[in-house]
């Protein structure tokens, strides 16, 4: 049997994080690996332990206690139920370890350190799909984790937009 892969996940709970999930699960999760759900909190919120782990992220939270919703507001989260509903499927269906890590500050400086912290075999990411002129304006999380996370990184695409009539 190969070695159980590390894979990284980040997650917003928007509709482009949900299909990197489900991307991942469905493409590249094998059994045994260990999921790493990766969340970047805005450094304005204050749950009461950021200072504590303001640099090197939260502990590891096991889904078992990520599910419930005190663990999770202590962290500053609110967790999507469709999200945990997969989580739970890929950990029973495929014995996958699945963990959570919360950071708090810049999402694309985070996620290539959790990368680094986490010795990632590989790194999942949902993308917005901003135009050109956006992408160089606000900046782009993924093209930035691509090009500095020290593991391949797959960018998953988010739904095109409707084209208007």
């Amino acid at each position: 049997m190969a070695k159980a892969r590390l894979v990284g996940i980040g997650m917003d709970y928007s509709a482009t994080s949900k299909s990197a999930l489900n991307w991942a699960i469905n493409n590249l999760i094998d059994e045994g690996d260990q999921m790493f759900i990766i969340h970047v909190v805005s450094p304005k919120a204050d749950p009461t332990n950021k200072q504590l782990f303001a640099d090197t992220g939260s502990p590891l939270i096991p889904l078992e206690e990520f599910r419930e919703i005190n663990v999770s507001k202590h962290y500053g989260l609110n967790p999507d139920p469709e999200v945990l509903d997969m989580l739970d499927t890929v950990s029973k269906t495929r014995r996958v370890k699945v963990v959570a890590k919360v950071y708090w500050g810049d999402p694309r400086e985070k996620l290539c350190d959790a990368a680094e912290q986490l010795k990632l075999d590989s790194l999942v990411v949902g993308s917005r799909g901003l135009g050109t002129i956006k992408r160089v304006l606000l900046g782009s999380v993924s093209n930035y984790v691509v090009q500095n996370a020290t593991c391949p990184v797959t960018v998953v695409k988010g739904a095109a937009p409707p084209r208007p009539k």
